[in-house]
C-alpha cells in the first residue's frame, strides 16, 4: 500500500481513503487494484497486460490513452543508473504519467502548484505493487527507486513521446532523499536523522 511523507510538516499518510483524498487535492488519482490475480509478479508482460485488460481498458477510454506498456527494471539492467539520472531531477511532462506497480516500489516527490501560480509543500508517495497513480501533464516531480532498485509496473501513453522528462533546472530536488532508503531524509531545513521529529522508513516509473 501506498504511503504519503510530508517531511516539512513531520507527518505520514497511511490510510488509503486519506491517501486518496490528499493527492485528489492536488489532481492527481490513486487506487489500489488487486495485485494478486498473477500466479507471480514475474509474469511475461503480456500476461500482466491480459490480466489486467479490463482496468487498462476503462482507463483508456476515461483518459483518451492510446498504448499499454510493462516496464521492468532489476539492478542488472543495463544502463540502470543513467535510466535513473534521467529522472531523479525535478521535471515535468508533456502528458500524464500513469502507473500501475506489479512488482517493486518506488517514490514519487511532488511540487504541487497553488491556485495563484505559487508553490505549495513537498511531498513524497511511496508506492508499492497494486498502487496505481496518475500525475497530471505538467506537475512538477522527480522519482526514485527504493534500495532494491527493482519495479515492474504497466505504463499507459497518449504519445510515447511525450514521456520525455522536461527539467526545471531547479535544484530542489537535493533536498530530499529517497524516504525509501533509510531511517533518515533530507527536509528543507536540512539532513534530519532518524529519531530527530519522526524517523522516515524509506520505501519509489515508471
Amino acid at each position: 500500500m501506498a504511503k504519503i511523507t510530508i517531511a516539512d510538516e513531520q507527518r505520514e499518510i497511511t490510510e488509503v481513503e486519506a491517501i486518496a483524498a490528499y493527492l485528489g487535492g492536488h489532481g492527481i488519482v490513486y487506487e489500489q487494484w488487486n495485485s494478486g490475480r498473477l500466479d507471480s509478479p514475474d509474469a511475461t508482460s503480456e500476461e500482466i497486460l491480459a490480466e489486467y485488460a479490463p482496468e487498462i481498458d476503462a482507463l483508456k477510454e476515461a483518459g483518451g490513452y492510446v498504448t499499454a506498456d510493462v516496464i521492468n527494471v532489476h539492478p542488472e539492467t543495463p544502463g540502470l543508473d543513467a535510466m535513473l539520472e534521467k529522472f531523479n531531477k525535478e521535471h515535468t511532462h508533456s502528458e500524464d504519467e500513469v502507473r500501475y506497480i506489479v512488482k517493486g516500489r518506488g517514490t514519487f516527490h511532488i511540487r504541487p502548484k497553488n491556485e495563484d501560480g505559487s508553490f505549495g509543500t513537498i511531498f513524497a508517495i511511496e508506492m508499492e505493487a497494486g498502487d496505481l497513480i496518475n500525475v497530471p501533464a505538467g506537475t512538477h516531480h522527480w522519482f526514485d527507486l527504493c534500495s532494491e532498485r527493482t519495479i515492474r509496473a504497466i505504463r499507459l501513453f497518449l504519445d510515447p513521446s511525450g514521456w520525455t522528462p522536461h527539467y526545471t533546472g531547479t535544484d530542489i530536488h537535493e533536498r530530499y532523499a529517497p524516504v525509501c532508503w533509510g531511517p533518515a531524509y533530507i527536509a528543507a531545513g536540512g539532513l534530519r536523522p532518524a529519531g530527530e521529529g519522526v524517523g522516515i522508513q524509506l520505501n519509489s516509473t515508471n
